[in-house]
């Protein structure tokens, strides 16, 4: 397996490809002040090899990164994740420590399901996805495409968040969210209208 990000959320996809002993080949980095993360070469070329995942936190650089490259992408599934036998899980997409991803939820490609996080049964996350640590999504919840669910946020059953919206940390969803917004609180209310480029 390849990475293609030098950052800390690629010390924890390390962690979670060895926890699979999967092998990891290097990262991929613009940035050429830097040979190693954690004692794996960074690589300073534009000749990709497969399977690759894109190890950057942030949904609209992951995005336009994938976009760009033309490889396989992998799948990081740590250990001590649990994963039901009848969950889909996209290419890119990596599910951190104690993360648990209940019956027939639908988790796209690129997504983050991040550490502690909860996915009930029926959900569907579209890609390019961030569920941040600890995050409670009950079932039946979809989430659009490119959107950030912040840190301890609970979404109750049946909830829509639409694409490319950034729920902030500790907020209580209870109602569904259109696209292209900022909403927070408990209960969760829109803040603003953000402006998305690619």
């Amino acid at each position: 397996m390849y990475l293609y990000g030098a950052s800390g959320h690629a010390k924890v996809i390390i962690d979670i490809l060895y926890s699979q002993d999967i092998a990891i080949n290097g990262l991929y980095d613009d940035n050429d002040k830097i040979d190693n993360l954690l004692n794996l070469p960074i690589i300073h070329n534009s000749e990709f090899k497969s399977p690759i995942i894109v190890s950057i936190g942030n949904n609209i650089i992951r995005k336009t990164i994938v976009d760009k490259l033309s490889v396989e992408f992998g799948i990081g599934i740590h250990s001590l994740s649990i994963l039901s036998p009848n969950c889909e899980i996209g290419n890119g997409t990596v599910v951190m420590q104690g993360a648990i991803i209940q019956s027939c939820a639908r988790i796209g490609s690129h997504c983050i399901i991040n550490t502690g996080a909860t996915v009930d049964h029926d959900c569907i996350i579209e890609n390019f996805v961030h569920i941040s640590p600890n995050v409670t999504l009950c079932g039946n919840v979809f989430v659009g495409e490119g959107t950030h669910i912040g840190a301890g946020s609970v979404v109750t059953p049946g909830v829509k968040i639409g694409k490319w919206c950034v729920i902030a940390a500790g907020s209580v969803v209870t109602k569904d969210i259109p696209d292209f917004v900022l909403a927070a609180g408990n209960r969760c209310k829109i803040i603003k209208k953000l402006n998305v480029e690619f």
